[in-house]
């Protein structure tokens, strides 16, 4: 009988690791794909709510169809793990916190998972995303992003907003007095329908656009590497104040059309 030697072994295993993280990696699994997502209300005690979430693309919307009382959650999400436990998120609100988590380890593990959050209007939220992008519309009451590995959206909004990622574009579409926002690595575009009171904008890397309503602004645009373009009208004594900054790339404040 034959022997296998020692290299030949070697071989014969990195090839079917090989073989076995293609299969799992070459059809990658999409959370979209789920036709049966998974759905649960959670009960909300007060006036805030705080999402903590690992990994995990978010969608917060603010809505007046539901108990005041209550956080409706719909959860889309597949896996694949080629050799370990079968992957499986978990859900549980602790006070005012809504966790959501995916367990997604073993060998060549690959998992996406999608959350659909529905909050009562007149809550304020937090969300702290560790890795995914963030959407937000229909806040009128304070709404703050934080993700590590994602881009932030929100659309349809007048509350206060801070909205922050280490790697992403920043895009706001709102009616907000107060606006603060900071990317690690992604461009900034704020369109702001209503004259804001504050608006304080930073990219470490990527260009930094703010359109305003027509009013009279205390603006500071500074680039370290790029161009700047300020077109609306300036006062250094105005209550309206912009301040926009970039490390790399052009900082744009204008006038919205």
């Amino acid at each position: 009988m034959a022997r296998t030697t020692v290299p030949a072994r070697a071989a014969l295993v990195t090839a079917v690791v090989v073989a076995l993280a293609a299969t799992v990696t070459a059809c990658g699994p999409d959370a979209s794909d789920d036709a049966h997502p998974d759905h649960r209300a959670f009960a909300l005690g007060g006036r805030t709510l705080t999402v903590d979430s690992d990994d995990s693309a978010l969608e917060i919307v603010a809505s007046d169809a539901h108990d005041a009382g209550t956080v409706d959650v719909t959860r889309w999400f597949k896996g694949k793990v080629a050799v370990g436990e079968a992957p499986k998120p978990r859900w549980s609100m602790k006070g005012d916190r809504l966790v959501l988590r995916t367990d997604c380890s073993g060998f060549v593990a690959s998992c996406s998972a999608r959350h659909r959050i529905e909050v009562p209007r007149g809550v304020a939220v937090s969300v702290v995303n560790d890795d995914g992008s963030v959407t937000a519309r229909g806040f009128e009451d304070a709404l703050g992003i934080r993700t590590n590995d994602g881009s932030v959206r929100v659309e349809d909004s007048r509350g206060p907003l801070d909205l922050r990622t280490e790697d992403g574009s920043v895009r706001a579409e709102v009616s907000s007095r107060t606006v603060r926002t900071r990317t690690g690595d992604g461009s900034v575009r704020l369109d702001l329908a209503a004259v804001p009171d504050r608006v304080e904008s930073v990219s470490e890397d990527g260009a930094v656009t703010i359109s305003l309503p027509e009013a009279v602004y205390k603006v500071t645009a500074t680039t370290h590497d790029g161009a700047r373009e300020v077109s609306v009208p300036r006062d250094e004594n105005s209550p309206h104040v912009v301040e926009a900054e970039t490390h790399d790339g052009k900082v744009t404040v204008r006038t919205a059309n």
